[in-house]
């Protein structure tokens, strides 16, 4: 037997055991009885503790040590596993980390925030792993101060780790004692709960992005808000459906295709449709070269797409520094509600484009946005357990977030037929589909379905007029939405 033969055997043996104990633990553990938990809004866990006369007291030999039988022993091993603790959700959802794992690190589909949030997924759907973005502190309630304070005694902790707090599954006030910290991702799923991780990322996105484009082509801005029609088309789509306008909202802003606004305007409005929101809107973004160009063939010809536009003219730096500047304060001013995105992204720009900061400026782009970036992915994937995800309402947020980066491409290129209309045939209609704010993607998928018909057609930096302002756009969307439902 060959060694290769061998190998493929072993494997093949040890997978076999592997589900053998799986199913031996599941079936052993049916015939113990289930520990409750009962889970607080505020994602703490309420364990109750059995003092009675009738709780089991396990047999003790002469040395004070439990007597174990050995099947009994077989069964509470098979009972503590994983397995026995899992349902059929968990072992889904980890197929689906795995999809997700797979479409990051073979296909490359943004992968700095695809990939965090798959392995966040995957860690959140362990069973009893209790790595969850909501698997929070543990509390034990008493009735009285006495029973609190004597219980601290016997965990070793002093008498003023009593607090009174209000128990959720009785209503009544009654005095606490913490048994359990949270998990790890549950302190850090504080910076998406709070608004702080998307606000930093557009922080360093605004860092990351040049604003010159746009500046020397102002009338791009147009198209950058014309491509937000499909985060309100997709709202009345959501309405329709039935959800409240809260999470219709949410729902719609994945029509910006910008993650992170997506995440931010989630957490003010629809904080349970967290996970699949993100997953939708993420995934779509990374399948923008796939859904824009057939929407972009469709609504322009053959004439229009071999449209050669003029060289952008220079911008100096002057306007360079002024432009986050003056953008911040107007946008704040009609749309307090944006301001935090908005001040984020303008803030990155300015450390950019000032020429004094440039220390701050690789800071921002580099170390604060990774690490932010690596925080964000994890902690929203692990929000997506089985009983959250495997909803009828995330079919209708997957296909919802299609019709939104339909409408939103859709309406950049139609806009931009009107205005190549309207200026004699000097805009290409193209450049449109890239006011949705995937950057650079989009001004990317421009230029290559524009050289698709004209090879020595360079549509790039008239695209990224749009593709920025989308950005601007899909803030100001955003500010619109939690202004209106939050």
């Amino acid at each position: 037997m060959n060694k290769k033969k061998f190998r493929n055997r072993c494997f093949v043996l040890a997978f076999a055991l592997l589900i053998a104990w799986a199913v031996c633990s599941m079936v052993l553990a049916e015939t113990d009885e289930p520990m409750v938990t009962v889970q607080t809004p505020a994602t703490e866990s309420v364990s109750v503790v059995d003092t009675s006369a009738d709780a089991e007291v396990k047999e003790l030999n002469e040395d004070g040590d439990p007597v174990i039988n050995v099947w009994d022993g077989i069964k509470e091993i098979a009972a503590s596993t994983a397995f026995a603790r899992g349902d059929w959700r968990n072992y889904v959802m980890i197929a689906v980390a795995c999809l997700l794992l797979y479409l990051a690190i073979v296909k490359q589909f943004e992968p700095l925030l695809l990939l965090p949030i798959a392995f966040g997924m995957l860690l959140a759907n362990l069973p009893a792993a209790g790595l969850g973005s909501h698997d929070g502190a543990t509390f034990t309630f008493y009735n009285s101060l006495e029973e609190a304070a004597a219980a601290a005694a016997r965990l070793g902790k002093e008498a003023s780790d009593v607090t009174l707090r209000l128990n959720e599954k009785t209503g009544l006030m009654q005095y606490s004692l913490q048994t359990a910290n949270g998990g790890l991702l549950y302190y850090l799923y504080k910076g998406v709960s709070l608004g702080i991780y998307p606000p930093l990322i557009f922080m360093g996105v605004g860092a990351m992005t040049d604003f010159a484009p746009l500046i020397a082509n102002p009338k791009s801005l147009l198209l950058g808000a014309a491509a937000q029609l499909g985060i309100f088309i997709t709202f009345i789509g959501a309405k329709l459906l039935g959800f409240p306008a809260t999470e219709a909202g949410a729902i719609g802003i994945i029509g910006g295709a910008d993650g992170p606004t997506a995440i931010f305007v989630t957490t003010k409005l629809a904080p349970q449709l967290l996970g699949p929101i993100a997953v939708a809107a993420y995934s779509y973004m990374a399948l923008v070269p796939v859904i824009q160009p057939p929407i972009m063939k469709a609504l322009t010809t053959e004439k229009e797409r071999r449209i050669r536009m003029a060289q952008l003219r220079p911008v100096s730096k002057t306007e360079l520094v002024i432009f986050p500047i003056m953008v911040t304060i107007i946008v704040s001013l009609l749309l307090p509600d944006a301001a935090t995105l908005i001040g984020c992204l303008m803030f990155g720009n300015l450390l950019r484009v000032s020429g004094v900061t440039e220390r701050l400026n690789k800071t921002v782009q580099n170390e604060l946005c990774n690490i932010v970036t690596i925080f964000l992915g994890l902690t929203v994937g692990a929000t997506t357990t089985g009983e959250t995800f495997l909803t009828l309402k995330t079919i209708e947020i997957v296909v919802l977030g299609v019709i939104a980066f339909g409408f939103g491409t859709a309406g950049g290129v139609l806009l931009a037929k009107l205005m190549n209309k309207l200026t004699g045939g000097k805009i290409n209609p193209l450049i449109g589909s890239a006011g949705v704010s995937a950057v650079p993607m989009a001004a990317r998928v421009s230029n290559k379905v524009g050289q698709e018909y004209d090879p020595g057609n360079f549509l790039l930096m008239n695209a990224m007029g749009p593709n920025v302002a989308g950005v601007i756009g899909s803030a100001v969307a955003a500010g619109v939405m939690i202004a209106l439902f939050a």
